[in-house]
């Protein structure tokens, strides 16, 4: 029994600070919504980096997969519900609709399930390239991208591209330099990385980058270091 309530506690303990964390990152992101209604980009773009963090939270307090898929599956029921309802203007708040907040959601889950048991770095390398990777870009993109160019139909700029490039590479790198030290293959598999992950983004349409680019991204990353052979 004694047993039984320690694994509870240890379980409670974090969730509830993720729960805070997120209970924070939303009630900023509505402030911000409603008083900085001019960039309703801005706001969404804090929803989408700021809760792609919460992998490194979920790194740190070591949760097992169950406890992300499960939190994976119940944001995938609030983006659906946002999706046809507003519950949460600073989610859907740019004038279009998308279903990017729940292919986000199903591509964490996704690499929850592959990865998060022997290969956690993986999961965080994908989910923080598309939450820093693809939110940057955007940020960059819409204010200062001058100079565009058309991929299907869809419109983007070198600005917004090269800025989705760099905070791939930044953040593949770092989590790789913590995993597997300082060593060629590093830097070689995070460029390999952000490229892809950058090509992968201008294919944006219904928001279907938010699961391509995090699978992808971490797939490569991860058969690239077997085939480099990173010890």
């Amino acid at each position: 029994m004694n047993y039984l309530g320690e694994s509870i506690s240890s379980l409670w303990y974090p969730l509830i600070i993720i729960f805070l964390y997120l209970g924070i990152l939303v009630t900023v992101a509505e402030g911000l919504n409603r008083f900085i209604n001019d960039d309703p980009e801005l706001t969404r773009k804090v929803v989408h980096i700021g809760s792609g963090n919460v992998i490194l939270l979920a790194w740190w307090l070591n949760l097992s997969t169950w406890v992300i898929i499960t939190a994976a599956i119940i944001a995938a029921i609030i983006a659906i519900i946002s999706y046809v309802t507003p519950i949460l203007p600073s989610i859907n708040s740019v004038g279009r609709k998308s279903l990017g907040t729940l292919f986000y959601a199903v591509s964490i889950g996704i690499l929850a399930a592959v990865f998060w048991q022997d290969y956690p770095e993986y999961t965080v390398i994908g989910i923080l390239v598309m939450a820093w990777g693809d939110g940057m870009a955007a940020i960059i993109g819409q204010r200062y991208g001058k100079h565009t160019y058309q991929l299907l139909g869809i419109t983007k700029s070198w600005e917004g591209s090269l800025t989705m490039v760099g905070f791939s590479y930044l953040v593949t790198s770092i989590i790789l330099l913590f995993v597997q030290g300082n060593c060629w293959q590093t830097w070689l598999i995070a460029l390999l990385v952000a490229v892809g992950a950058a090509s992968l983004e201008t294919l944006s349409k219904w928001g279907i980058d938010n699961f391509t680019v995090p699978l992808t991204s971490a797939m490569l990353c991860f058969w690239c270091s077997k085939i480099l052979t990173v010890s």
